[in-house]
């Protein structure tokens, strides 16, 4: 598999170093991307990056995931307006341990080949190097005039910039640049990838490497990933989409992707899966012959779900969307748990009622039309639920005075109650 070929049909490479390709083609080389632990766990704007590792590992190269202990300690100016919080060694510690994890999921770490992944931290090779060494050996190598060159740089210190820039985000570039010369003589990295925005400080690296031990080192960045609606792309209203389920739930994961655009569902099938070329355009035909059943988004969905979380966790997302969606049963109901039933039904209206009452039985058409003003009279839902029209935990109710209790609590605390196909109430007992 011809690496850049591969990300060149799947519209990742943004911008490339002369030279690349060849590098590539001639022997098995290993590159790195550096990843942020400003948290215990990846969100999917990180997913690009991991993704062109995965694809780099298949085409037969060695791929080394950098965790920046030393860098997050700092943070990255790029494309930010303000500087970032500074995190303690037992957090990054921490955190680096729950991106680990989920990185295996990606890349094979322990197989004993030759191009198995690589995981490092680059605090462990800054933490006892002195300031005075370091301006020594590394900082006279850049000149401040190619450092202020850098967009990263210009935009922090142009007219729209309030804050300005500390001389401890000014030496980022430096750090990074260190971290792809140290690779580059202990791993013997020759390539460094990330987004498009990292260009500056990637090939600040080339530039150490160049100068200080006369190395060829090369670049290669992806765009960044938009919506196409000019939305920020992994953002919801709630906040980022998380890969670790505490953060994120499997079912609203499967969501966020089940819901993308047309436009963005070609773009993200491409990016975010394995699939190869033949399958996506097929997959695309169909979109494109019947776009009412949503191919690309579904199988997108699928794929993603699966290679974050599992199988099962894919297939319960499925049968927790036909609760809300489709003619699921009170068992697929019953089987939720908390998380995932208040994701289903988010936004949906809510109404407390007392368990006290409700331990001694109330008539459903009391709790409905008096305890809560889902009906605005007895009369009509009496009428309503006559037809048929009413359920309770996706079960029809027999009678419009059948007796509600604390048997009917999902998960000792919620009833669901529906009118007519669409119309859903979350019943909270408190």
């Amino acid at each position: 598999m011809n690496f850049v070929e591969e990300l060149r049909w799947r519209g990742m490479i943004h911008d490339m170093m002369p030279g690349t390709e060849e590098q590539l083609q001639k022997e098995m080389t290993s590159a790195y991307v550096g990843i942020d632990p400003t948290a215990d766990s990846l969100h999917i704007g990180h997913l690009v990056s991991v993704m062109m590792l995965k694809h780099f590992q298949r085409a037969g190269h060695r791929p080394i995931a950098l965790i920046g202990g030393a860098t997050g300690m700092i943070g990255d100016p790029s494309m930010k307006s303000q500087e970032r919080n500074l995190l303690d060694e037992a957090t990054l510690r921490k955190n680096q341990e729950g991106l680990k994890a989920q990185l295996s999921k990606f890349l094979d770490f322990d197989s004993g080949k030759a191009n198995a992944a690589v995981l490092v931290n680059n605090y462990d090779w800054m933490k006892d190097y002195t300031f005075l060494h370091f301006i020594r050996d590394i900082g006279k190598h850049i000149t401040v005039n190619y450092m202020m060159s850098k967009d990263s740089v210009k935009k922090r210190l142009g007219a729209e910039a309030s804050a300005g820039m500390s001389f401890t985000e000014f030496s980022y570039q430096l750090l990074q640049g260190y971290d792809y010369l140290f690779l580059f003589e202990q791993y013997g990295c020759r390539l460094q990838m990330g987004g498009s925005d990292q260009w500056g400080n990637i090939t600040t690296g080339t530039e150490l490497i160049r100068k200080k031990v006369n190395g060829e080192a090369f670049a290669l960045t992806c765009p960044l990933i938009t919506k196409a609606d000019g939305g920020k792309f992994g953002k919801t209203e709630s906040g980022n989409v998380w890969l670790d389920r505490r953060y994120t739930s499997p079912y609203k994961f499967y969501q966020f992707w089940l819901n993308v655009s047309d436009i963005d569902a070609e773009k993200y099938i491409k990016i975010f899966t394995a699939l190869d070329r033949k399958e996506i355009e097929a997959l695309i035909g169909e979109q494109q012959a019947a776009p009412h059943l949503r191919p690309l988004q579904k199988r997108l969905a699928k794929e993603v779900t699966i290679l974050v979380h599992s199988q099962e966790d894919y297939d319960f997302a499925v049968e927790a969307s036909q609760i809300l969606f489709g003619n699921s049963t009170s068992e697929s109901l019953k089987k939720l748990d908390e998380v995932t039933l208040l994701d289903v039904f988010a936004g949906v209206p809510q109404y407390e009622i007392s368990k006290k009452e409700l331990a001694e039985g109330i008539k459903a058409v009391d709790l409905l039309a008096e305890k809560t003003s889902i009906f605005p009279s007895k009369g009509e839902m009496r009428k309503m639920a006559q037809s048929g029209g009413i359920s309770i935990n996706k079960e029809k109710l027999p009678n419009f005075d059948t007796l509600i209790d604390n048997s009917y609590l999902l998960g000792n605390k919620y009833i669901l109650a529906q009118k007519g196909k669409k119309n859903y109430f979350l019943l909270v007992g408190r």
